[in-house]
This record gives C-alpha cells, structure tokens and sequence, in this order.
C-alpha cells in the first residue's frame, strides 16, 4: 500500500465476509475506498458508514453477484437509503459478475414466470441501475415492479410441492438409522459376492467418446428418435462391459453412456430443477459448466437408474455397482 500511495486512488475489495471485526485495521490503511460484500457479510451499513474515515468512498455491494436470481430492489433500497447523500457512495455487485451467466435475454426456451425470477450478469447491471435512479430521485415505483416476481415467487406452487413437504415432516431420527449393524451387513455382502480379498473395479464413468457425444447431438437436434437413441446407449454400455470382463475386474460398471453429465443429467429427471440453454459459468481455467438451476421443492417422479442398470447387469454374471450422484454434489453444483 504505501509503494502505491499517491500514484492512484485505492479501493479496497472484498467478498464474500463481512468486514467489520477488521475494520480498525482496514481504516489504518492508506487507502481511499472500501468495497463491502453486503449479501454474504453481516455489516451494519450504517456502523461502517459511522466508522469509516469521512473521505473514503464506500462501495456497497448490495446485488448478489454470485447467483442467478432477480433481487428484491426494494429490500436494498431500505438497506442503503439513510446513508445516500452524506458521504461518496457507489453502489455495485456483492463480487464479479463472472460467478453468473451473461445474459438472461437470450434464453427462449425458459418458462415465462420462472424467467421472471432470475437476473443473469447484464440483468445484475440493469438492476444497479434501477437502483441508483430510485436512490438518487426517492421515486420507488420501478424498483417496485422490477421485484414483483420475486415476492411472487415466495408463494408460487412452482416452488412450494405440499408432497414434498409432507414427506419431510413425516422424517424421524430412525430413518436415519440402518436396520442391520455393518457387521452384519458386510457378512451378508461377502456371501453374496464371493469377491476376493481385494477386489478391482474402476470408479464408474467410462469415457464420453465422440460417438457417444454424437448420438446425444442427433438425438437432442431430432435427427434420431428414442428407439435409435437408446438402441445405440445400450451398444455403449454393452462394449464397456465385455471390455471389462476381458479385462478381469471383479465388480464392474456400466459407464453412464446415457449421462451427458454427473449433475445435470439426474437434474433432468427430477422435479423442481429448469435448465438453460447458454447459462455457462466459469468452472476452473477455461473449463465451463451449465449447472441445473434448483428453483423449487425437488422430488424424484419415477426411477432414474433402475433401467440401464438392470440392462447392465443382464450381460454379465459379476456384480454391476450401482452409481449415482448424491444430493450434497447436486445441491452444491446446481
């Protein structure tokens, strides 16, 4: 900071926390700014405007800069209000917008109230903007009606399933609870098996070959139907197990032909979850994703693995695990 000092005005930025059990080492800086996560943190917008030297800039980061849903603008304008005017004030994304997809507009094919509740990086920006017109001029009526959906969405019965809820009320501290000990069950795993002593297996994903890749293409764009798709899933799931048995392992896997992808492929069998058609988001590196978007009460309306499993397991006389995604994954990675 102090080889800085002088040459450019300094803002200080952080996100995701709160600041303010920091804040007497943050002020002894020599800084000109401060940028506040105000979604994730715990501040008090009118304790750091209180501690804060007089001359700093504060920048607020009141829009959630990390998901995809539309804000209640009229929650942040009661948040921010009292401070407008009695000291230099931006107001800005909790953090960078590289966390959200770009632009909502371009998704055709979402359903019109569930697009109403979302907000895309462009839409956080229109947003900001809403907002710094309601602060400067004291007029809420378009802050008003930019937050109507999501106030309707509290209450929407996309999101609230009463099946859902009832199922959860009915959940006791015994359901959690396995009716036999594992001692029992590892003895009943090692008569039913017969595995040796260290048995080989691979974790379960076989590679998306660009054949693979290829059928979804053509089936997706409708240039194959089901019958073809699912004949050519199962030749798939046929060549990764006889390579298997060829190749001695004991407990084998199907290799999830079917799966465009750990996640969004069970997202799409269960209810409660849309999906976008341009929503990406940076992953790591260069690598991006298109996450599932869980928008209601999830439940699961029919089977989802029973089908290929079984068909895995009718070509070979060794054991076919079981795989599937578990919730935690799919909760933290829609």
């Amino acid at each position: 900071y102090d080889a800085l000092t002088g040459q450019v005005k300094l803002l200080l930025t952080t996100y995701f926390e709160g600041v303010t059990p920091n804040l007497d080492t943050i002020t002894a800086l020599p800084v000109q700014g401060l940028h506040v996560d105000l979604v994730h943190g715990k501040d008090d917008v009118a304790e750091l405007h209180k501690r804060l030297p007089a001359e700093w800039l504060l920048s607020a980061g009141l829009v959630n800069g990390r998901n995809v849903w539309r804000v209640d603008l009229t929650v942040k304008y009661d948040q921010i209000k009292d401070i407008v005017g009695k000291r230099e004030l931006w107001i800005a994304s909790s953090c960078s917008l590289l966390h959200s997809p770009i632009d909502l507009s371009v998704e055709t094919r979402l359903d019109p109230e569930v697009k109403s509740w979302f907000a895309f990086a462009l839409q956080k920006c229109e947003e900001l903007a809403l907002l710094r017109d309601a602060l400067n001029s004291g007029d809420t009526a378009a802050i008003t009606h930019w937050s109507a959906p999501i106030q309707a969405r509290r209450h929407s019965t996309r999101v609230h399933n009463p099946a859902v809820e009832k199922r959860l009320a009915a959940i006791t501290a015994r359901d959690s609870q396995r009716q036999s000990p594992y001692e029992v069950r590892a003895e009943a795993q090692r008569a039913r098996f017969n595995l040796p002593a260290w048995p080989t297996t691979t974790i379960g994903s076989f590679p998306q070959t660009t054949e693979i890749r290829g059928l979804r293409l053509d089936f997706k764009k409708g240039n194959l139907d089901a019958n073809h798709y699912r004949t050519g899933i199962a030749e798939h799931i046929k060549q990764a197990i006889v390579e298997q048995e060829r190749l001695g392992l004991d407990v084998l896997v199907h290799g999830e032909a079917e799966r465009n992808d750990m996640v969004e492929y069970f997202g799409e069998h269960l209810d409660g979850f849309v999906f976008t058609q341009n929503g990406w988001v940076q992953s790591y590196g260069s690598r991006c994703v298109k996450p599932p978007v869980v928008i209601g009460d999830v439940s699961r309306p029919e089977a989802i693995t029973v089908e290929w499993a079984k068909y895995a397991q009718s070509l070979t006389d060794k054991p076919v695990k079981g795989m599937l995604t578990g919730p935690v994954t799919i909760l933290c990675w829609s």
